[in-house]
């Protein structure tokens, strides 16, 4: 398995839309086992987000899927950059 971790930045007052967004551009995606969207409560600006796939192929070919790639360009805006970034390779769990 694959697993992503990373720490997005929403630019200044519009966390809540580019989490709306995040949200909403949510889609079943081939080998995604969890796809996890949360607030940084230790900053205004901060989202975390977690992910797990079958494999890191699966994981960069989901980056072509007409649904994200509409999902990124309407939340292009809204990003303010990425401040953290952490591959993971899981091993089990709940929900995995």
């Amino acid at each position: 398995m694959y697993g992503l971790i990373g720490r997005m930045l929403a630019v200044d007052g519009r966390r809540e839309e580019l989490l709306t967004t995040l949200l909403e551009g949510s889609a079943p995606m081939p080998g995604c086992r969890s796809y996890v969207i949360a607030r940084d409560p230790g900053s205004d600006n901060g989202i975390w987000i977690s992910e797990v796939w079958d494999s890191r192929e699966q994981h960069k070919a989901s980056l072509h899927l007409a649904h994200v790639q509409a999902t990124i360009a309407k939340a292009r805006p809204m990003i303010a950059g990425f401040a953290e970034r952490f591959e993971t390779e899981p091993k089990g769990g709940i929900g995995i």
